[in-house]
């Protein structure tokens, strides 16, 4: 009986897998034509979608999963050490995507050297009212005032507890919306703690533009108050981990110089810039479409140059004394290695994993083996 069982739960696999192999290689061979349908539904149900066929791949045993020898690509030339943390290449999938930490595990055989969770705040949320998620497709680029929906940090850590590979984690923490920005400190402790154990880097998050008075926390004091105090706790730890603080690209110069001085000051190891922008301006999307959608942070490729001159304005500013994860409008290689030029360390795609698809992340490292 034995037998017959293994047998058939193995005949089981291999018809899975096959039909999965046929989905996904029609899937690569036809990305753009599959996009432009998919592109017919609403956004956020499009994403929902997408997780429920990925959680279908991912199921499959890891011997079995043979799409990782499409996107993966491993060589000496892309491995990074980074704030203490050794990489397997500098390219990342930011915060948004995977942040109720669900499919971490299997966007590793999508050759990502890490994956950044969250936002996470200690009580999960629904965010704000529906529609919140929107494309502009002329500009290839993503307008959302999501308002960090999760599941809330206790659901989460059970996820990253049964973490089966060795992808690299970043923990993006954050505030609940109801937190007043007074008691914001709470919230940044109490995600702080619980996801130490579970992540190998921490993200502050001050900078969405859609949760009422968050950036107000990019303000000197609060800012420098909160940071004081996430690294007293994480100096307490056996072994401190890196914390690293989200900026957004609708910063002044000043505020840059501030955000420099706080750095060095409260000893942070890092800076991921880009957030989504508030900014409307150049747009090909015509202003009516614009209007109607409303206010959200707006993603993709129209925030590349703001995003290169942030990254380079602290680079050369700070005379490199901090590590920058380079974020905001990377849809090609090319764009990738602007990126790296202007002073980044490690990069992260989003708007551009969506428009361009997961082959993206192999092009962007087969480019840079070739540098």
């Amino acid at each position: 009986m034995t037998i017959l069982g293994t047998g058939a739960s193995n005949d089981i696999l291999l018809i899975l897998l096959f039909l999965s192999l046929i989905i996904f290689l029609f899937y690569i061979l036809s990305y753009r034509f599959i996009r432009s349908i998919l592109f017919l539904f609403k956004p956020e149900f499009v994403h929902h979608l997408s997780f429920k066929f990925l959680n279908f791949l991912f199921l499959l045993p890891r011997k079995l999963a043979l799409w990782k020898y499409f996107f993966t690509v491993k060589d000496d030339k892309l491995k990074r050490n980074v704030f203490g943390i050794n990489f397997d290449n500098p390219v990342g999938l930011a915060a948004g995507f995977d942040k109720d930490a669900k499919i971490f595990d299997g966007l590793k055989s999508f050759g990502f050297g890490f994956v950044e969770i969250g936002t996470v705040t200690p009580i999960s949320q629904e965010g704000n009212p529906k529609p919140r998620l929107f494309r502009l497709k002329e500009d290839k680029a993503i307008i959302n005032r999501m308002g960090f929906n999760n599941d809330g940090i206790e659901t989460i850590v059970s996820r990253l507890r049964r973490k089966k590979s060795n992808i690299i984690v970043g923990g993006n923490i954050g505030k609940n919306k109801i937190t007043t920005n007074d008691s914001a400190i709470n919230d940044y402790e109490i995600c702080f703690e619980k996801l130490f154990d579970y992540v190998d880097y921490f993200v502050v998050n001050v900078s969405s533009p859609n949760t009422p008075g968050l950036r107000d926390l990019q303000d000197k004091k609060p800012l420098t108050l909160l940071l004081n105090r996430l690294q007293k706790l994480n100096n307490l730890k056996t072994t401190p981990k890196p914390i690293l603080l989200k900026i957004a690209p609708d910063l002044s110069n000043s505020q840059l110089d501030d955000i420099i001085e706080i750095i060095q000051e409260t000893c942070l190891d890092g800076v991921v810039a880009t957030n989504t922008t508030i900014n409307r301006d150049n747009l090909l999307t015509d202003k009516e479409t614009i209007e109607k959608i409303g206010y959200g942070g707006l993603s993709g490729k129209p925030l590349k140059e703001r995003s290169n001159e942030v990254i380079k304005y602290l680079s050369e500013k700070s005379n490199k004394s901090f590590a920058i994860i380079g974020v905001g409008g990377i849809n090609s290689a090319n764009d990738a290695i602007e990126k790296l030029d202007a002073g980044a360390d490690l990069i992260q795609i989003y708007s551009g994993f969506i428009y361009e698809g997961p082959s993206l992340v192999k092009k962007i490292n087969k480019k840079l083996i070739k540098l």
